[in-house]
């Protein structure tokens, strides 16, 4: 379909959509109006990862576009948890820890997002607000005669699950039609007339489509985007060291520029689509680099997506971190790094003070297959003592991707 208004323009051409619950309704509405749209994010942990980063992104082109932002913090939610293709319930959270890691999300937001009282600001919302006052029985009977089980259970979200004969609590049932509730509830509090998701939460939008339709006639609309895979079809944000998280106290700035680095060559061209505000034919010229010049193109998406999520100042760090670890074979500030006192530390075991392996049988493992060297000279033996003398410091590398820094002090 050929789209009309500058959003769906904008989201098509950068590769955002994947469904549309009325491309034409929507295309029309976002041409003679401001359209508020708005995307969940339930607080399971102090920060945001990767995975979360693709909706943040669309949130950012939907304010772009002239269009009015909406987050919406899942206070509410976040008591049961999404079941949406999970194997197993989430663990429940205490309503403590909900509240502190709302409040360690909300700093990534600013980075993307304008915030204000303008008609395309942003504004930041909680579902604990309307969630924690229903009261049971009206719900189930305003709101709950609109939900059909057997289309439900139809969901693949749901089907997935009890296909393969693993619990689904009554609880996590109820997901989706308070997800659903909070779409009408924003439609009346924020006039919000899209809500968009990754493809998993299709069912879940479509179901508060239809409830803000039958309960107060009003037309909203539902967008979702692909599922995103590396080129090798393993899920993008997966990594060997765990999630790629976005706030600088769950990672440090030059492993998120490097996670971005360390793009596959057949990847670079959607990264810099999705996950930058660089013009498309700046994007088209660096994914047409080939050979060893793609790697001027990983630099260039690193640098923009860690300006974008950890400013300017930590883009320009990683990047002289990385420059001097890798081109110059020195040690980069911004590298982890652990003290060494008078009397050494073993080679295993500064493997596992910096993080790099999981145990000293990991570390032995790494060590017995050359991969462990300390300032770029093969280690073999994991119980060599490394002195280093005060004020001094010596590089320590597992593997390609993977440096520290020993410390004298």
């Amino acid at each position: 379909m050929t789209y009309t208004s500058a959003l769906l323009r904008l989201l098509d051409e950068r590769g955002y959509i994947h469904q549309l619950t009325d491309a034409q309704g929507l295309d029309a509405m976002a041409e003679r109006q401001v359209v508020p749209g708005y995307i969940g994010f339930d607080p399971t942990a102090p920060s945001l990862h990767v995975g979360h980063l693709v909706s943040i992104m669309m949130l950012r082109q939907l304010q772009r576009a002239g269009h009015k932002p909406i987050v919406l913090m899942g206070g509410g939610t976040g008591k049961i948890g999404d079941p949406s293709f999970k194997d197993e319930a989430r663990k429940l959270l205490t309503q403590d820890t909900i509240a502190q890691n709302v409040a360690s999300i909300r700093s990534v937001f600013e980075r993307f997002l304008t915030f204000g009282d303008g008609p395309s600001d942003a504004i930041m919302v909680d579902n604990a607000d309307w969630l924690d006052k229903l009261e049971y029985i009206p719900f189930l009977r305003d709101i709950g005669q609109h939900f059909s089980i057997n289309r439900m259970l139809s969901f693949d979200s749901v089907k997935l699950r009890l296909d393969r004969e693993q619990s689904l609590s009554f609880l996590e049932f109820n997901y989706m039609i308070l997800q659903a509730y909070d779409f009408l509830e924003l439609s009346r509090q924020a006039k919000c007339r899209l809500q968009m998701g990754g493809s998993d939460q299709w069912g879940n939008i479509v179901n508060g489509v239809e409830l803000a339709r039958r309960v107060d006639g009003t037309q909203v609309f539902g967008l979702t985007t692909p599922l995103l895979t590396n080129a090798d079809g393993s899920k993008m944000g997966k990594t060997v060291g765990g999630a790629v998280w976005l706030n600088e106290d769950q990672l440090a700035h030059f492993d998120y520029w490097q996670f971005w680095r360390n793009t596959d060559d057949r990847d670079v061209g959607r990264r810099l689509r999705l996950f930058t505000d660089l013009p498309l034919d700046e994007i088209a010229r660096l994914e047409s680099l080939q050979g060893s010049e793609v790697n001027a193109a990983k630099i260039v998406l690193a640098n923009e997506a860690t300006r974008l999520c950890r400013g300017e100042d930590a883009a320009r760090a990683a990047e002289a971190t990385a420059q001097a670890t890798f081109a110059g074979g020195g040690v980069g500030e911004d590298l982890p790094s652990i003290e060494v006192h008078a009397e050494g530390i073993r080679l295993g075991a500064a493997c596992t003070a910096l993080g790099f392996v999981a145990s000293n049988g990991e570390a032995k493992r790494k060590i017995a297959e050359g991969a462990v060297r300390v300032d770029d000279a093969v280690m073999d033996d994991p119980a060599l003592l490394l002195i280093v003398p005060a004020g001094e410091s010596r590089k320590l590398s597992v593997g390609k991707k993977k440096h520290g820094v020993l410390r004298g002090v």
